[in-house]
Protein backbone atom coordinates (compact mmCIF):
# COMPACT_ATOMS: atom_id res chain seq x y z
CA UNK A 1 0.00 0.00 0.00
CA UNK A 2 1.45 3.55 -1.17
CA UNK A 3 1.53 6.17 1.65
CA UNK A 4 0.24 8.50 -0.70
CA UNK A 5 -3.23 6.68 -0.82
CA UNK A 6 -4.15 6.99 2.68
CA UNK A 7 -6.59 9.69 3.98
CA UNK A 8 -4.04 11.76 5.51
CA UNK A 9 -4.42 10.86 9.35
CA UNK A 10 -2.77 7.66 8.00
CA UNK A 11 0.04 8.84 6.00
CA UNK A 12 2.65 8.08 7.97
CA UNK A 13 1.78 4.93 8.16
CA UNK A 14 4.30 3.41 5.74
CA UNK A 15 5.98 6.34 4.19
CA UNK A 16 9.44 3.83 5.23
CA UNK A 17 8.74 2.42 1.27
CA UNK A 18 9.09 5.46 -0.34
CA UNK A 19 11.35 8.54 -0.14
CA UNK A 20 9.85 11.85 0.58
CA UNK A 21 9.63 14.53 -1.48
CA UNK A 22 8.43 17.02 1.06
CA UNK A 23 8.90 17.38 5.04
CA UNK A 24 5.72 15.25 6.22
CA UNK A 25 3.46 16.71 8.36
CA UNK A 26 3.36 15.27 12.28
CA UNK A 27 0.80 12.25 12.36
CA UNK A 28 -2.22 13.31 14.90
CA UNK A 29 -2.89 10.45 16.12
CA UNK A 30 0.50 9.54 17.48
CA UNK A 31 0.16 12.37 19.97
CA UNK A 32 -1.80 11.65 23.55
CA UNK A 33 -5.18 11.66 22.69
CA UNK A 34 -7.18 14.12 24.82
CA UNK A 35 -10.27 13.19 26.65
CA UNK A 36 -13.29 15.16 26.85
CA UNK A 37 -15.98 15.16 29.88
CA UNK A 38 -19.34 12.90 28.35
CA UNK A 39 -22.02 15.32 27.62
CA UNK A 40 -25.23 15.16 30.05
CA UNK A 41 -27.13 11.47 29.62
CA UNK A 42 -24.28 9.85 28.16
CA UNK A 43 -23.53 6.23 30.34
CA UNK A 44 -20.67 6.44 32.13
CA UNK A 45 -17.13 5.33 31.33
CA UNK A 46 -18.43 5.63 26.88
CA UNK A 47 -18.19 8.40 24.62
CA UNK A 48 -21.84 10.20 23.75
CA UNK A 49 -22.72 8.42 19.97
CA UNK A 50 -22.70 10.68 17.22
CA UNK A 51 -23.80 9.45 13.83
CA UNK A 52 -21.15 10.68 11.09
CA UNK A 53 -21.71 11.54 7.30
CA UNK A 54 -20.45 7.94 5.53
CA UNK A 55 -17.27 9.31 4.01
CA UNK A 56 -15.91 10.34 7.44
CA UNK A 57 -17.03 7.16 8.93
CA UNK A 58 -14.68 5.43 6.02
CA UNK A 59 -11.69 7.73 7.00
CA UNK A 60 -12.26 7.10 10.53
CA UNK A 61 -11.88 3.15 10.11
CA UNK A 62 -8.77 3.50 8.08
CA UNK A 63 -7.44 5.34 11.22
CA UNK A 64 -8.23 3.40 13.57
CA UNK A 65 -6.32 0.65 12.01
CA UNK A 66 -3.41 2.74 11.77
CA UNK A 67 -1.36 1.16 14.78
CA UNK A 68 -1.41 -1.83 12.91
CA UNK A 69 -0.09 -0.69 9.75
CA UNK A 70 2.39 0.65 11.53
CA UNK A 71 2.86 -2.36 13.48
CA UNK A 72 2.98 -4.14 10.41
CA UNK A 73 5.82 -1.63 8.64
CA UNK A 74 7.34 -2.15 11.69
CA UNK A 75 7.72 -6.41 11.54
CA UNK A 76 7.93 -6.18 7.78
CA UNK A 77 10.64 -3.63 7.33
CA UNK A 78 12.82 -3.71 10.62
CA UNK A 79 14.87 -6.20 12.63
CA UNK A 80 13.24 -8.43 14.90
CA UNK A 81 14.23 -8.14 18.72
CA UNK A 82 14.25 -10.62 21.34
CA UNK A 83 11.99 -9.96 23.70
CA UNK A 84 14.29 -8.86 26.42
CA UNK A 85 16.11 -6.57 24.28
CA UNK A 86 15.84 -2.93 25.46
CA UNK A 87 17.08 0.59 23.10
CA UNK A 88 16.19 3.98 23.82
CA UNK A 89 18.04 7.43 22.49
CA UNK A 90 17.95 10.21 24.93
CA UNK A 91 17.73 13.58 23.53
CA UNK A 92 18.21 16.97 25.69
CA UNK A 93 16.17 19.62 25.59
CA UNK A 94 17.74 22.90 26.24
CA UNK A 95 14.16 25.29 26.07
CA UNK A 96 11.92 22.83 28.24
CA UNK A 97 15.00 21.42 30.75
CA UNK A 98 13.93 17.87 29.86
CA UNK A 99 15.35 14.77 28.64
CA UNK A 100 13.10 12.82 26.03
CA UNK A 101 13.76 9.23 25.86
CA UNK A 102 12.77 7.53 22.68
CA UNK A 103 11.69 3.78 22.65
CA UNK A 104 13.66 2.31 19.50
CA UNK A 105 12.70 -1.28 19.46
CA UNK A 106 8.97 0.04 18.91
CA UNK A 107 9.54 3.82 17.49
CA UNK A 108 7.98 5.67 20.20
CA UNK A 109 7.72 8.48 22.57
CA UNK A 110 8.66 6.48 25.40
CA UNK A 111 8.48 9.36 28.11
CA UNK A 112 10.13 12.82 29.13
CA UNK A 113 12.29 13.09 31.91
CA UNK A 114 12.66 16.74 33.93
CA UNK A 115 16.51 17.27 34.97
CA UNK A 116 18.41 20.73 35.36
CA UNK A 117 17.84 23.77 33.82
CA UNK A 118 18.91 24.16 29.84
CA UNK A 119 20.60 20.25 29.31
CA UNK A 120 23.22 20.10 26.84
CA UNK A 121 25.18 17.51 26.56
CA UNK A 122 24.52 13.78 26.72
CA UNK A 123 26.14 10.74 27.07
CA UNK A 124 25.94 7.05 27.64
CA UNK A 125 28.04 4.76 29.89
CA UNK A 126 29.85 2.03 27.98
CA UNK A 127 29.41 -0.76 30.70
CA UNK A 128 25.99 0.78 33.08
CA UNK A 129 22.92 0.94 32.17
CA UNK A 130 23.27 4.76 32.81
CA UNK A 131 22.74 8.07 30.66
CA UNK A 132 24.66 11.40 31.64
CA UNK A 133 22.84 15.00 30.91
CA UNK A 134 24.41 17.98 31.47
CA UNK A 135 22.50 21.19 32.96
CA UNK A 136 24.24 24.15 32.15
CA UNK A 137 21.68 26.65 33.64
CA UNK A 138 21.90 24.99 36.84
CA UNK A 139 25.60 23.62 36.79
CA UNK A 140 24.71 20.11 37.26
CA UNK A 141 24.87 16.54 36.17
CA UNK A 142 21.70 14.47 36.21
CA UNK A 143 22.27 10.49 36.08
CA UNK A 144 19.23 8.57 34.24
CA UNK A 145 18.51 4.67 35.18
CA UNK A 146 18.04 3.63 31.97
CA UNK A 147 16.37 0.40 32.92
CA UNK A 148 13.39 2.76 34.41
CA UNK A 149 14.23 5.23 32.33
CA UNK A 150 13.86 7.73 35.90
CA UNK A 151 16.24 10.35 37.49
CA UNK A 152 18.72 8.67 39.69
CA UNK A 153 20.65 11.15 40.97
CA UNK A 154 21.98 14.91 40.66
CA UNK A 155 25.85 15.69 40.94
CA UNK A 156 26.85 19.51 41.46
CA UNK A 157 29.51 20.28 38.98
CA UNK A 158 30.80 23.76 38.05
CA UNK A 159 29.49 27.04 36.07
CA UNK A 160 27.76 26.47 32.61
CA UNK A 161 28.67 22.88 31.63
CA UNK A 162 28.09 22.08 28.37
CA UNK A 163 29.83 18.65 27.58
CA UNK A 164 30.53 15.39 29.46
CA UNK A 165 32.83 12.20 27.79
CA UNK A 166 33.04 8.88 29.64
CA UNK A 167 36.17 6.74 29.89
CA UNK A 168 35.90 3.64 28.70
CA UNK A 169 35.44 1.36 31.76
CA UNK A 170 32.62 3.48 32.45
CA UNK A 171 34.45 4.60 35.93
CA UNK A 172 34.82 8.55 35.39
CA UNK A 173 32.82 10.62 34.03
CA UNK A 174 34.42 14.38 32.84
CA UNK A 175 32.93 17.33 32.45
CA UNK A 176 33.89 20.53 30.57
CA UNK A 177 32.62 23.84 32.73
CA UNK A 178 32.48 26.66 30.40
CA UNK A 179 31.47 29.35 32.25
CA UNK A 180 34.28 28.41 35.41
CA UNK A 181 37.45 27.74 32.86
CA UNK A 182 37.57 24.12 34.35
CA UNK A 183 37.08 20.23 34.57
CA UNK A 184 35.22 18.41 36.78
CA UNK A 185 35.89 14.70 37.26
CA UNK A 186 33.07 12.24 38.83
CA UNK A 187 33.37 9.33 40.36
CA UNK A 188 30.40 7.59 38.67
CA UNK A 189 29.99 4.48 41.27
CA UNK A 190 30.23 7.51 44.08
CA UNK A 191 28.33 9.70 41.73
CA UNK A 192 30.73 12.85 43.18
CA UNK A 193 33.34 14.98 42.03
CA UNK A 194 36.51 13.84 43.25
CA UNK A 195 38.78 16.16 41.32
CA UNK A 196 38.46 19.88 39.56
CA UNK A 197 41.42 20.72 37.13
CA UNK A 198 41.80 24.26 35.38
CA UNK A 199 42.65 24.63 31.61
CA UNK A 200 42.08 27.34 29.54
CA UNK A 201 38.97 30.01 28.84
CA UNK A 202 35.55 28.65 27.99
CA UNK A 203 36.27 24.75 27.53
CA UNK A 204 33.51 23.41 25.54
CA UNK A 205 34.51 20.00 25.21
CA UNK A 206 36.89 17.35 27.28
CA UNK A 207 36.88 14.21 25.86
CA UNK A 208 39.03 11.24 27.47
CA UNK A 209 41.36 9.08 25.21
CA UNK A 210 40.68 5.12 24.52
CA UNK A 211 43.51 3.70 26.68
CA UNK A 212 42.47 6.23 29.59
CA UNK A 213 45.80 8.47 29.49
CA UNK A 214 45.31 11.80 27.93
CA UNK A 215 41.92 14.23 28.70
CA UNK A 216 41.70 16.91 25.58
CA UNK A 217 40.32 20.35 26.44
CA UNK A 218 39.28 22.44 23.67
CA UNK A 219 39.33 25.79 25.18
CA UNK A 220 36.90 27.91 22.63
CA UNK A 221 37.62 31.76 24.02
CA UNK A 222 41.47 30.75 24.42
CA UNK A 223 42.05 29.75 20.96
CA UNK A 224 44.37 26.65 22.74
CA UNK A 225 43.85 22.84 23.77
CA UNK A 226 44.92 21.90 27.15
CA UNK A 227 46.28 18.02 27.43
CA UNK A 228 45.20 16.72 30.71
CA UNK A 229 46.98 13.83 32.65
CA UNK A 230 43.64 12.25 33.98
CA UNK A 231 45.78 9.91 36.68
CA UNK A 232 47.25 13.03 38.11
CA UNK A 233 44.25 15.55 37.89
CA UNK A 234 47.15 18.18 35.87
CA UNK A 235 47.44 19.69 33.01
CA UNK A 236 50.48 18.06 31.28
CA UNK A 237 50.41 20.45 28.03
CA UNK A 238 48.52 23.31 26.03
CA UNK A 239 48.58 24.32 22.57
CA UNK A 240 47.44 27.75 21.13
CA UNK A 241 46.96 28.55 17.71
CA UNK A 242 43.26 27.22 17.15
CA UNK A 243 40.69 29.80 17.41
CA UNK A 244 37.64 29.33 18.86
CA UNK A 245 38.70 25.33 18.97
CA UNK A 246 35.80 23.19 19.13
CA UNK A 247 35.27 19.76 18.29
CA UNK A 248 38.00 16.93 18.83
CA UNK A 249 38.81 13.40 18.27
CA UNK A 250 40.84 11.03 19.35
CA UNK A 251 42.18 8.06 17.68
CA UNK A 252 41.19 4.16 18.35
CA UNK A 253 45.17 3.72 19.18
CA UNK A 254 44.99 6.76 21.36
CA UNK A 255 47.85 7.99 19.58
CA UNK A 256 46.76 11.68 18.00
CA UNK A 257 43.82 14.25 18.29
CA UNK A 258 42.57 16.33 15.67
CA UNK A 259 40.85 19.30 16.12
CA UNK A 260 38.66 21.89 14.87
CA UNK A 261 39.66 25.69 14.92
CA UNK A 262 36.13 26.97 14.10
CA UNK A 263 37.05 30.14 14.13
CA UNK A 264 39.42 29.95 10.99
CA UNK A 265 40.09 27.08 8.45
CA UNK A 266 42.13 24.52 10.22
CA UNK A 267 42.74 21.19 11.85
CA UNK A 268 44.54 21.12 14.48
CA UNK A 269 47.13 17.77 14.99
CA UNK A 270 48.56 17.01 18.27
CA UNK A 271 50.57 13.45 18.93
CA UNK A 272 49.69 12.25 22.55
CA UNK A 273 52.46 11.15 24.51
CA UNK A 274 53.01 7.43 24.59
CA UNK A 275 55.48 6.75 27.67
CA UNK A 276 55.50 3.40 25.79
CA UNK A 277 57.34 3.83 22.78
CA UNK A 278 60.52 2.65 21.60
CA UNK A 279 60.50 6.54 20.43
CA UNK A 280 61.34 9.10 22.47
CA UNK A 281 60.08 11.92 20.94
CA UNK A 282 56.42 10.39 21.18
CA UNK A 283 57.31 10.24 25.15
CA UNK A 284 55.73 13.49 25.57
CA UNK A 285 53.00 15.65 23.92
CA UNK A 286 53.44 17.55 20.53
CA UNK A 287 51.78 19.61 17.92
CA UNK A 288 52.35 17.71 14.73
CA UNK A 289 50.84 19.93 11.70
CA UNK A 290 48.21 22.69 10.73
CA UNK A 291 45.59 21.28 8.20
CA UNK A 292 44.13 23.15 6.13
CA UNK A 293 40.46 22.86 5.52
CA UNK A 294 37.61 24.77 4.51
CA UNK A 295 35.66 27.26 6.54
CA UNK A 296 34.65 27.35 9.97
CA UNK A 297 34.73 23.50 10.75
CA UNK A 298 32.54 22.66 13.54
CA UNK A 299 32.34 19.09 13.79
CA UNK A 300 35.04 15.62 12.90
CA UNK A 301 33.27 12.48 12.09
CA UNK A 302 36.02 9.81 12.51
CA UNK A 303 35.80 6.81 10.94
CA UNK A 304 35.26 3.39 12.97
CA UNK A 305 38.65 1.89 11.60
CA UNK A 306 40.77 5.41 12.69
CA UNK A 307 42.05 6.00 9.18
CA UNK A 308 39.98 9.10 7.95
CA UNK A 309 38.01 12.14 9.47
CA UNK A 310 35.28 14.24 7.53
CA UNK A 311 35.11 17.83 8.54
CA UNK A 312 32.00 19.54 8.60
CA UNK A 313 32.96 22.93 7.05
CA UNK A 314 30.23 25.14 7.84
CA UNK A 315 31.37 27.97 6.24
CA UNK A 316 31.80 27.34 2.90
CA UNK A 317 29.19 23.93 2.62
CA UNK A 318 32.07 21.47 1.95
CA UNK A 319 33.23 18.42 3.62
CA UNK A 320 37.00 17.90 3.83
CA UNK A 321 38.72 14.42 3.92
CA UNK A 322 41.69 13.88 6.29
CA UNK A 323 43.94 10.66 6.01
CA UNK A 324 45.00 10.30 9.47
CA UNK A 325 48.32 8.49 8.88
CA UNK A 326 49.41 10.92 7.02
CA UNK A 327 48.23 13.89 8.67
CA UNK A 328 46.72 14.77 4.69
CA UNK A 329 43.38 16.46 3.49
CA UNK A 330 42.18 14.30 0.47
CA UNK A 331 40.15 17.08 -0.87
CA UNK A 332 36.85 19.04 -0.17
CA UNK A 333 33.72 17.69 -1.55
CA UNK A 334 30.50 20.15 -2.16
CA UNK A 335 27.96 17.74 -0.88
CA UNK A 336 26.66 19.78 1.95
CA UNK A 337 24.75 22.93 2.82
CA UNK A 338 25.65 24.18 5.69
CA UNK A 339 27.12 20.95 7.29
CA UNK A 340 26.97 20.96 11.12
CA UNK A 341 27.52 17.61 11.71
CA UNK A 342 28.29 13.79 10.72
CA UNK A 343 28.63 9.69 11.70
CA UNK A 344 29.89 7.12 10.17
CA UNK A 345 28.47 3.71 9.46
CA UNK A 346 29.94 1.06 11.78
CA UNK A 347 31.18 -1.01 8.43
CA UNK A 348 33.43 2.20 7.17
CA UNK A 349 31.13 3.07 4.03
CA UNK A 350 29.04 5.92 4.64
CA UNK A 351 29.15 9.23 6.19
CA UNK A 352 25.75 10.51 7.04
CA UNK A 353 25.57 14.45 6.99
CA UNK A 354 23.25 17.19 8.97
CA UNK A 355 22.95 19.93 6.11
CA UNK A 356 21.63 22.26 8.96
CA UNK A 357 20.12 25.31 6.60
CA UNK A 358 18.49 22.79 4.14
CA UNK A 359 16.91 20.89 6.43
CA UNK A 360 18.41 17.46 5.01
CA UNK A 361 20.41 14.75 5.67
CA UNK A 362 22.98 13.38 2.88
CA UNK A 363 24.17 9.97 2.53
CA UNK A 364 27.78 10.20 1.45
CA UNK A 365 29.09 6.68 0.09
CA UNK A 366 32.75 6.82 1.11
CA UNK A 367 34.01 4.06 -1.54
CA UNK A 368 32.47 5.81 -4.40
CA UNK A 369 33.35 9.27 -3.24
CA UNK A 370 30.13 10.63 -4.42
CA UNK A 371 26.67 11.67 -2.85
CA UNK A 372 24.09 8.95 -2.91
CA UNK A 373 21.04 10.40 -1.44
CA UNK A 374 19.59 13.41 0.48
CA UNK A 375 16.69 12.63 2.52
CA UNK A 376 14.28 15.75 3.93
CA UNK A 377 14.12 16.08 7.55
CA UNK A 378 12.79 18.39 10.35
CA UNK A 379 13.92 22.03 10.67
CA UNK A 380 17.86 22.63 11.43
CA UNK A 381 18.82 19.26 11.92
CA UNK A 382 22.35 18.76 13.67
CA UNK A 383 23.34 15.98 16.00
CA UNK A 384 23.16 12.43 14.54
CA UNK A 385 23.66 9.30 16.04
CA UNK A 386 23.07 5.80 14.92
CA UNK A 387 21.08 2.60 16.81
CA UNK A 388 23.19 0.23 17.90
CA UNK A 389 22.42 -2.12 14.83
CA UNK A 390 23.19 0.67 12.03
CA UNK A 391 19.77 0.15 10.67
CA UNK A 392 18.52 3.91 11.55
CA UNK A 393 19.62 7.18 11.70
CA UNK A 394 18.42 9.74 14.16
CA UNK A 395 18.62 13.29 13.10
CA UNK A 396 18.29 15.83 15.96
CA UNK A 397 15.97 18.72 14.04
CA UNK A 398 17.02 21.49 16.63
CA UNK A 399 14.03 24.31 15.25
CA UNK A 400 11.19 22.01 14.58
CA UNK A 401 11.86 19.71 18.25
CA UNK A 402 11.37 16.54 16.72
CA UNK A 403 13.50 13.86 15.83
CA UNK A 404 13.90 12.41 12.21
CA UNK A 405 13.95 8.98 11.81
CA UNK A 406 16.12 7.23 8.81
CA UNK A 407 16.12 3.86 7.78
CA UNK A 408 19.49 3.59 6.22
CA UNK A 409 18.59 0.92 4.04
CA UNK A 410 15.25 0.43 2.57
CA UNK A 411 13.41 -0.46 -1.06
CA UNK A 412 11.15 1.13 -3.35
CA UNK A 413 8.26 -0.80 -4.27
CA UNK A 414 10.30 -2.44 -7.42
CA UNK A 415 12.69 -3.21 -5.24
CA UNK A 416 15.24 -0.63 -6.04
CA UNK A 417 17.58 -0.28 -2.57
CA UNK A 418 17.91 3.39 -1.64
CA UNK A 419 20.78 4.10 1.19
CA UNK A 420 17.97 6.79 3.21
CA UNK A 421 14.83 7.15 3.63
CA UNK A 422 12.92 8.99 6.44
CA UNK A 423 10.29 6.56 8.12
CA UNK A 424 8.69 9.13 10.63
CA UNK A 425 9.61 12.42 12.74
CA UNK A 426 9.24 11.85 16.87
CA UNK A 427 7.95 15.30 19.03
CA UNK A 428 10.80 16.18 21.80
CA UNK A 429 11.14 19.13 23.69
CA UNK A 430 12.05 22.71 22.91
CA UNK A 431 15.32 23.38 21.29
CA UNK A 432 17.00 19.69 21.66
CA UNK A 433 20.69 19.94 22.08
CA UNK A 434 22.34 16.44 21.45
CA UNK A 435 21.66 12.72 21.73
CA UNK A 436 22.60 9.60 23.01
CA UNK A 437 21.66 5.85 22.29
CA UNK A 438 21.63 3.02 24.61
CA UNK A 439 20.93 -0.56 23.94
CA UNK A 440 21.08 -3.11 26.69
CA UNK A 441 19.12 -6.47 27.39
CA UNK A 442 17.29 -7.04 30.78
CA UNK A 443 17.78 -9.98 32.88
Amino acid sequence: MSARRLPPCCGAACRAASIPLKRPEPPALLADPVHTPSKPGAQPGRAPFVKLPAGVRAVSALCLLLPLLLAGCRRQHFPKYPANFREFAYITNGGSDTVSVLDLVNMRQDRVIAVGSSPTGITASPTRNEIYAVNSGSGTVSVIDAENNRLAATIPVHRQPYFIDVDAKGERGYVANAGSNNVSVIDLAARRVIATIGVGEAPGLARISPDGDSLVVTNRASGSVSIVDPHAFRVRSVFTGCPQATDAVILPDSSKTFVACSGGHQVMVIGLARPASPYESEHRDRLLDFLDVGQTPVHLALKPDGGEIFVSNFGSDTISEIATGANEVGGAYNVATRPSGGVVSADNSTLWISNFSANTVGAYSIDDGQLVNTINVGDGPDHLALASNGFVLLAVDTRSGDVSVIRTISYAPDGTIHQGSLFTMLPVGRHPNDIAVKAFRVQ
